[in-house]
C-alpha cells in the first residue's frame, strides 16, 4: 500500500484488499504481494503471479506471468468512472505458429472479456492493448528457435469494493494465456494455504 500508516487508509480500501485474501486460485498459480505504484492514485496495492507447471518447484517451467494492480481514489476519477481501477498485465511465450496467427490479438482480448464474464463481471470502462512480439535470431544466436511472446494489458473499473471476483477473473486470464485447459465443470481450485 502507498499510504504512510494504517490510520491514513480509508476503510473502503481496506475492505477491498481483504476481499482479495480469500480468493482460491489454481495450484499452478503462485501469487506474491508487491508494492503498488505510488503516483497513479492516492492508494494502491499489487500482486504478481507466475503460472508454473508445478507449484514452487525449481524445475517447473514458467508458462505465464503478470501483475494485478488495485488503484483507489476516494474521490473517484472521471476517466475511471468510479473509485476502484484494476490494472493488469499478463505475458507468456507462445509457440511460434500461435504467435504468428493474425487473429491472435482479437482472440487474446476475447479471453480477457470471457474471463470477466465467467466471474459475473462486466468490463466497465475497460480498455487495453494486446501486443505480440515475433523474434528471429541471427549470427551467433542463429541456433535459437523463433520465439513469440504475447502481452495483454487491460484496465477496468470495479463497481464495488468486493474485488475477489476481479482477481479470480485475472487468474483465469493468466491460465488461459498460459495454455492451461479450463477446470472441469464442478471442480474448484483449493483455498489458500494456511
Amino acid at each position: 500500500m502507498t499510504p504512510a500508516g494504517p490510520e491514513d487508509v480509508p476503510a473502503e480500501f481496506i475492505r477491498a484488499l481483504r476481499s482479495l485474501r480469500g480468493v482460491s486460485v489454481r495450484p499452478e498459480v503462485i501469487l506474491d504481494e508487491v508494492s503498488g505504484p505510488a503516483r497513479i492514485a492516492p492508494y494502491s496495492a499489487a500482486l504478481t503471479a507466475e503460472v508454473r507447471t508445478a507449484r514452487r518447484s525449481v524445475n517447473a517451467a514458467e508458462l505465464a506471468s503478470g501483475r494485478f494492480v488495485v488503484l483507489y481514489d476516494p474521490a473517484g476519477q472521471e476517466a475511471w468512472e468510479g473509485r476502484f481501477r484494476l490494472v493488469t498485465l499478463v505475458r507468456a511465450t507462445l509457440e511460434h505458429e500461435v504467435g504468428a496467427d493474425p487473429m491472435l490479438a482479437e482472440v487474446a482480448w476475447s479471453w480477457f472479456r470471457d474471463a470477466l464474464a465467467a466471474a459475473g463481471l462486466d468490463a466497465h470502462a475497460a480498455g487495453g492493448t494486446v501486443t505480440r512480439v515475433l523474434s528471429q535470431s541471427f549470427g551467433a544466436l542463429e541456433v535459437r528457435e523463433e520465439q513469440s511472446e504475447l502481452e495483454v494489458r487491460a484496465s477496468w473499473t470495479s463497481r464495488g469494493e468486493d474485488l475477489g471476483p476481479h482477481l479470480r477473473a485475472w487468474t483465469t486470464l493468466l491460465c488461459t494465456v498460459a495454455g492451461l485447459p479450463p477446470l472441469p465443470e464442478g471442480v474448484v481450485a483449493l483455498g489458500p494455504r494456511r
